[in-house]
């Protein structure tokens, strides 16, 4: 029996166990949609086509399934640009839905038409125009096999409209080979071979974990080896949650706004072993020093980062997870005597005690402290989105995460607007989950549209603001770098968040003092619906400490 192209779009989708997708319609997907309407996937009407492919990336970090989103051609294609970018740089997986204008129109300027092939081909990991209906399901099944394996990443597929109304018989196809396209998932056992002696033998070892260990779902392997040798753990603020940030060998996050005890650990270590990163610049400060003593052993699942940044000793491309199964393996083979690390975990407790976390209180809301509250009211059970700036970092600081896929945030793009649509994404993969956006002022109202998705959609997300008043870490910036010359990061007219919490149909709460913190938590813990907490806090408080950029990471600027 032959069926409309839009009608095999989605058996193809259902092939794929696509359960939801986040869309907003147009003139070019009406076909897709009529035939939508009628199946059995999920569709969540978003209010901007960026927070579809935000909700569809929330959607994916938290059940590391692939996230769908559904647009329209034209301006409804180029809003996507930046979400879709924002999960090429953090590698998660999506497979991003956009009409376009009948094939016989594309290069004539067409009402609505864009290149978005063109637009997003250098942030996506691969796209495609559908040519001809006949090629749909190859292209789609390709599609979600190369946004979920290897080193995961966002696909566009264009789908012309004249492509959409045709019909054929459906045949959907088993399997899929692409040539040239083969990723490595087992390391190469004479390379883990020499890593573990190296591992056996290093006095000051330390694990420098990233989000590839999340999206490797290798947890699990990473605490038996890091428990096993009694190797501390640090970690990226995208590896955050990949091992536990209660247990007494992590690190916490290093880096730029990274523990003490992190970027010393790794400033003094003789062998570093990434697992899953990448040594972006936010990690690595001053590459010359970047640790400079150590021997380096790298395992990534994406060979073209390795050796990219920082010239490793022991490269080893593979998945995490089948990694470190294999280092475990290894490392029960070898006869070797006990390591002699614990003079290396007393010096790195000793920096810890020396310069620990902390902040001064004050009559004011410090925003540390709704951080902790938040922590301490939820036990640390539940999803945490952040927007980008002061509100990530301390939350990256000071929210405990030991669970991996709690924290989604904005990574390698740090793209302001992001949390509150991923957060609706995580809460509709998760419906029993508490989900928290901490967000600040500024970035809160980039996409505060979202509020109707979750209203119409009785998601209960909760917003927690921490309102400073300003763009904060672009003050801190201007206040340490630039003479407090705050040209334009201060908001001379902001909206009643209360007022505008209750305008969309959502509750809205306010604290101002330290005493109205918890109170307005456990309230807004207590609604069954969106709500939006607002705390006034400390306009003038700083992200501490913080490595000036360009230095090495041991040359931090402490509170």
């Amino acid at each position: 029996m032959q069926i409309q192209g839009a009608q095999i779009l989605l058996e193809c989708l259902q092939k794929e166990k696509v359960k939801v997708i986040f869309g907003y319609p147009g003139g070019s997907v009406l076909d897709v949609y009529n035939a939508l309407h009628e199946s059995d996937i999920t569709h969540i009407l978003v209010r901007h086509e960026q927070g579809a492919v935000h909700a569809a990336d929330g959607y994916a970090r938290t059940t590391g399934d692939v996230g769908v989103c559904l647009v329209t051609s034209g301006p409804g294609a180029t809003n996507t640009v930046t979400g879709i970018a924002t999960a090429y740089m953090d590698s998660i997986p999506l497979v991003v839905l956009t009409g376009q204008v009948p094939t016989m129109l594309i290069g004539n300027d067409a009402f609505q038409e864009a290149d978005i092939v063109g637009i997003t081909r250098p942030c996506t990991k691969h796209n495609y125009l559908v040519r001809s209906l006949q090629e749909l399901p190859r292209v789609i099944k390709e599609a979600f096999y190369i946004a979920r394996s290897g080193r995961p990443g966002p696909v566009l597929v264009d789908l012309p409209k004249n492509i959409v109304n045709q019909t054929k018989e459906f045949a959907f196809p088993e399997s899929i080979s692409i040539k040239g396209y083969k990723p490595t998932y087992k390391g190469n056992r004479r390379q883990i071979s020499r890593a573990v002696d190296e591992i056996l033998k290093s006095k000051r070892p330390v694990i420098y974990a990233g989000g590839g260990v999340v999206l490797a779902n290798a947890s699990t392997e990473l605490h038996k080896f890091a428990k096993k040798l009694q190797i501390p753990v640090t970690m990226t603020l995208m590896g955050l949650g990949c091992f536990p940030g209660t247990d007494e060998l992590s690190l916490g996050m290093l880096g730029m706004h990274g523990t003490y005890r992190a970027n010393m650990a790794v400033t003094n270590c003789d062998l570093l072993i990434a697992i899953g990163a990448r040594f972006d610049d936010r990690v690595t400060g001053d590459l010359n020093t970047f640790a400079s003593s150590a021997k380096i052993i790298h395992m990534d699942i994406d060979p073209t980062s390795i050796s990219k940044n920082i010239k490793v000793d022991i490269p080893i491309v593979g998945d995490a997870k089948e990694i470190l199964k294999d280092v475990l393996q290894t490392i029960g083979t070898k006869r070797t005597k006990k390591q002699q690390v614990k003079p290396w975990l007393d010096t790195i407790a000793q920096w810890k005690a020396k310069h620990s976390l902390a902040y001064q209180m004050k009559d004011v809301i410090k925003p540390q402290f709704v951080i902790e509250k938040l922590y301490e009211c939820t036990k640390g059970n539940c999803i945490i989105s952040t927007e980008v700036g002061q509100n990530q970092m301390w939350t990256a600081q000071y929210f405990r995460f030991d669970k991996p896929r709690k924290l989604l945030t904005s990574g390698g793009l740090g793209t302001m607007g992001y949390g509150f649509p991923a957060a609706i994404g995580a809460q509709v993969a998760a419906p029993k989950q508490t989900v928290i956006d901490i967000a600040g002022d500024g970035s809160i109202q980039m996409n505060i549209q979202e509020l109707a998705t979750a209203v119409q959609y009785n998601l209960p997300v909760k917003i927690a603001i921490l309102n400073n008043h300003c763009l904060g870490m672009v003050r801190q910036w201007q206040q340490l770098f630039y003479d407090k010359c705050y040209s334009h990061s201060t908001f001379e007219a902001h909206p009643d968040f209360v007022k505008l919490a209750e305008a969309y149909g959502a509750a809205g709460l306010r604290a101002t003092t330290p005493d109205d913190v918890e109170r307005v938590i456990k309230k807004a813990l207590a609604i069954k619906k969106p709500v939006i907490m607002e705390f006034i806090v400390e306009p003038e408080e700083c992200v501490y400490p913080m490595v000036p950029s360009g230095k090495s990471i041991s040359d931090m600027i402490l509170l």
